[in-house]
């Protein structure tokens, strides 16, 4: 029987994401097959030699053992130290298509929900007025913009990262491409 999976704050349903798949393979850091494992980025000295558990990434094993993080970076409002070593340490990442960033907002790193396209995104207008703002700020012309926010593909490219702040609700997201 398999195990629940631990909790994680800042990715509240890494299976939902693909960070996480069910698998039978033995955990590279303490040997266990528990039914899951991780298979987003891992930045490390020493590289795992496999795949890790979901658990030895809650715990802060996986991060210790091979002094790895598996957040490419965090952009957004200042933060605790804290906040940014539980992001980076004991969550697990995503990929994109360049380096993964997560987005933090009141003073808060956000929770990661996925991949989304401009499908997805209607439903959470916050969101995309946030990024027509960001964009907006590099003088693009809002026809540019809005052709870019309308061609966002959660399977191809450009794709848009979706978070929710946890302190106000609010929708965040980003976007990238090859």
């Amino acid at each position: 029987m398999t195990e629940p999976l631990p909790g994680f704050p800042y990715h509240p349903d890494p299976l939902a994401t693909g960070s996480v798949v069910a698998a039978d393979a033995v955990c590279a850091c303490c040997g266990k097959a528990r039914g899951h494992v991780y298979v987003g980025p891992v930045y490390a000295v020493e590289e795992p030699g496999g795949r890790l558990c979901p658990w030895c990434i809650a715990d802060g094993s996986a991060a210790a053992t091979y002094e790895a993080q598996f957040c490419g970076g965090a952009v957004g409002d200042d933060v605790p130290r804290e906040v940014l070593s539980a992001i980076a340490e004991r969550t697990p990442g995503f990929s994109g298509w360049q380096e993964a960033q997560w987005l933090l907002h009141c003073g808060d790193g956000a929770a990661f929900l996925g991949r989304v396209g401009a499908a997805e995104l209607a439903d959470h207008p916050d969101a995309v007025e946030a990024m027509r703002q960001e964009m907006s700020g590099w003088g693009r012309p809002a026809e540019r913009t809005e052709h870019y926010l309308g061609a966002l593909d959660k399977d191809d490219q450009p794709t848009a990262y979706l978070f929710r702040c946890r302190v106000c609700a609010a929708h965040l997201a980003y976007s990238d491409f090859t």
